[in-house]
């Protein structure tokens, strides 16, 4: 069985390119490629601007804790990115679905794609599987697509830093007493 990849690959395309701003539209086509998005027609400066825009929206999403105020704030998000799901079969690749009207606009294509693949990944795998970095001074944003649901941190650098750090404060020596 083929499943849907929306939910996933949306949301880890929209963490980087939350996590590292494109500087550029060349920049977002050649990261939207790299993720796969199909590109029907030519960019524009607007694109990059609605691409910004977007992920300050989501960050939103990701940054609310209470499920009704994040699911209110992801319904916001799919009434503003309306579009209709069609089959296509674009560069010979094989019949499958998009979530996009004809002729959209690589902003609008991002903004359809982000709302719907965030719904999936979370109605699919948990409400809590947005969030930012455990790590303290991190903060990048993390998609939990591992299986047990229970990722905390945006990689396993963080990981093994903030597990090095309570080592360390778990084996330091007490500090000195100021005694007068």
């Amino acid at each position: 069985m083929h499943l849907n990849p929306y939910g996933a690959d949306a949301v880890l395309l929209m963490a980087d390119l939350t996590n590292f701003p494109p500087a550029s539209l060349d920049d977002l086509v050649k990261r939207c490629a790299d993720a796969g998005l199909a590109i029907d027609r030519p960019p524009e400066e607007a694109d990059l601007a609605a691409a910004l825009d977007l992920a300050e929206q989501w960050c939103e999403i990701v940054d609310t804790r209470d499920e009704r105020a994040r699911v209110a704030l992801l319904n916001d998000l799919l009434a503003t990115s309306a579009a209709y799901p069609r089959v296509t079969d674009h560069a010979g690749t094989g019949w499958h679905l998009h979530y996009r009207d004809a002729g959209m606009s690589l902003g609008g294509v991002l903004r359809a794609l982000v709302a719907v693949g965030t719904a999936l990944h979370l109605t699919g795998r948990g409400m809590s599987r947005l969030a930012r970095c455990a790590r303290d001074g991190c903060g990048l944003v993390y998609a939990d697509v591992s299986r047990s649901g229970r990722q905390r941190y945006c990689s396993p650098r963080c990981a093994n830093r903030d597990a090095v750090r309570r080592h360390r404060a778990r084996h330091a020596p007490p500090s000195p007493v100021n005694r007068q």
